[in-house]
């Protein structure tokens, strides 16, 4: 399965931005580049990101072809088709930032999730991250394995585990403190019941997420191996029986 986009960061601090277009979609778009530290600019002006917000339908065609021919990308306020790069709604717990996008196919849709998620992600989310940050040397010294740092952490931040990022308290110094270590392997086999990746169970997708590895039939659905993280192995075949260290899934789908 392709995405259809590929969601970056910029850091656009200090950097130029044109800006083209009055009212209030403008208005809008000169606000979130404002707080993210843009320096707004006109067409005359350089730059390499461009939003154009101007509600005449020929003037702003006519905009986007004149940018887009300087090789400017370019993000054309309510017509997707034109857009090189959208804006996403945005959940703020700094550093953390969680974007939610749709493509430019619905900018209510993103807003809905983005109000949900609001609910449900703790204040305290962005200290965690800075306390993490912070903790890389006592990481790297407790785990000098990146493998077995990425397990720890994992267990560390699952569902009620100490640095549980959505529970009540997460506590750093319990977790690297702890006696107990990550597996030092493990095989998991996933069966799901269908090619379609939202059939899977909360255990399911969470074991393909976590995975160092997966082991799958060669007609696997794309759908579900996209579920794996990106650096994950897969693998066409069987589990060896003497398994490498690290979370293994087996998948096997049904006939």
């Amino acid at each position: 399965m392709s995405l259809h986009s590929l969601p970056i960061f910029v850091r656009l601090a200090g950097r130029a931005v044109m800006l083209l277009g009055q009212g209030e979609a403008a208005d809008a778009k000169r606000r979130l580049l404002e707080r993210a530290g843009a320096v707004i600019v006109g067409e005359e002006v350089q730059a390499a990101l461009a939003i154009v917000a101007i509600e005449d339908e020929d003037a702003a065609l006519a905009a986007v072809e004149r940018l887009k021919a300087r090789g400017v990308l370019v993000n054309a306020v309510d017509r997707p088709a034109l857009c090189d790069f959208t804006l996403p709604a945005i959940v703020d717990r700094d550093p953390v930032l969680v974007a939610i996008g749709t493509g430019g196919s619905s900018a209510g849709l993103a807003a809905a999730l983005r109000q949900r998620l609001e609910a449900l992600l703790p204040a305290q989310l962005g200290e965690l991250a800075t306390a993490l940050l912070a903790a890389r040397g006592e990481m790297r010294a407790r785990w000098p394995d990146p493998a077995a740092r990425r397990r720890a952490l994992a267990a560390g931040l699952g569902a009620g585990g100490p640095i549980d990022p959505l529970g009540v308290d997460p506590d750093l110094g319990l977790w690297l403190n702890a006696e107990t270590e990550a597996p030092q392997h493990e095989l998991v086999m996933l069966r799901p019941r269908s090619a379609d990746p939202d059939d899977l169970t909360l255990r399911e997708a969470r074991a393909l997420a976590q995975a160092d590895r997966v082991y799958h039939p060669i007609d696997a659905p794309a759908a579900i191996l996209d579920r794996a993280r990106a650096d994950a192995d897969r693998i066409i075949g069987t589990a060896p029986a003497a398994l490498p260290p690290g979370l293994s899934v087996q998948l096997e789908m049904p006939a």
